[in-house]
């Protein structure tokens, strides 16, 4: 009897060190934050951690008293699917607040797409309403499947700038492929006149502007585009971060980190040139 009961007892004893041992792993792995990040996809982040997202990652982490690890990408289509939802990062950075892979924070930010234009050519445009935009020798670059791309469209502008389109994607087709068209070549073709504007989304271009050599002049495009059935295309947007669907302790934590912390958010984001725009909660 004796013998029996000695054995419960070391069975009862291995049982509370296993779980122990078990606390300790979560509470190990909770503490590093694993943050979804491109590796080239600057100004936002880079394998030599100098993007500005990198910057917000580190602030988030700090707040949270976690190590930042970063998970680098090379293909931004799949990041969801073959790195978040694998679990093998916790958070990405700079997620639309409508993107519905995600469970999302509050947005961090808010801010717009810009028209680029050479201070010196005295070029005065805000809306794609602006008669401007629809002259066929009036040249503007966009990116690929952006809203510029689908404006183009709507006023019957794209076939004639499909040339300049098809140069900057290397002739490549973008057909269920990931082709990176880099922005701050897109700004430079404006500031050597080789097109007259660009419309590009502030944040990914604003260092690019405050350190061109030639004086360019920026004017957010007011968010009264649409389509010719009346559909609004948004040329404003609100940043959220993105965790799993199931990571609520996490989205909360976050939550909490970018109330606390929004005029230090705020301030990386004004330091990188982002105009920033109200945000509103979701």
């Amino acid at each position: 009897m004796q013998t029996m009961k000695s054995r419960f007892l070391r069975l009862a004893i291995s049982s509370l060190v296993a779980g122990m041992a078990g606390l300790s792993a979560l509470q190990a792995q909770a503490a590093d934050l694993n943050v979804c990040a491109g590796e080239n996809e600057m100004p936002f982040s880079n394998a030599k951690k100098e993007g500005f997202e990198n910057t917000l990652a580190e602030l988030v982490g700090k707040s949270l008293n976690r190590k930042v690890n970063f998970v680098y990408w090379k293909d931004a289509r799949y990041t969801v699917r073959d790195h978040l939802d694998q679990n093998k990062c916790d958070l990405i950075m700079g997620v639309d607040s409508s993107d519905p892979r995600v469970l999302k924070t509050e947005p961090y930010y808010r801010s717009s797409y810009i028209f680029i234009t050479r201070e010196d050519r005295g070029i005065d445009i805000s809306s794609w309403n602006d008669d401007l935009l629809k002259e066929r020798n009036f040249r503007i670059g966009v990116l690929p499947d952006s809203p510029g791309k689908v404006m183009l469209l709507q006023i019957n502008r794209f076939d004639d700038m499909f040339d300049y389109f098809a140069e900057k994607q290397r002739y490549q087709s973008t057909r269920n492929k990931y082709v990176k068209v880099d922005p701050e070549e897109v700004m430079n073709d404006v500031a050597s006149s080789y097109i007259h504007a660009a419309m590009l989304w502030a944040p990914e271009v604003a260092r690019y502007i405050k350190k061109s050599p030639v004086p360019l002049k920026v004017e957010v495009v007011k968010d009264d585009a649409k389509k010719a059935n009346g559909q609004k295309v948004p040329m404003h947007y609100s940043v959220a971060m993105g965790v799993r669907k199931d990571d609520v302790a996490l989205q909360q934590a976050l939550n909490k980190v970018i109330t606390e912390k929004r005029s230090d958010i705020e301030a990386i984001l004004r330091a990188e040139g982002i105009p920033l725009l109200p945000v509103s909660s979701q």
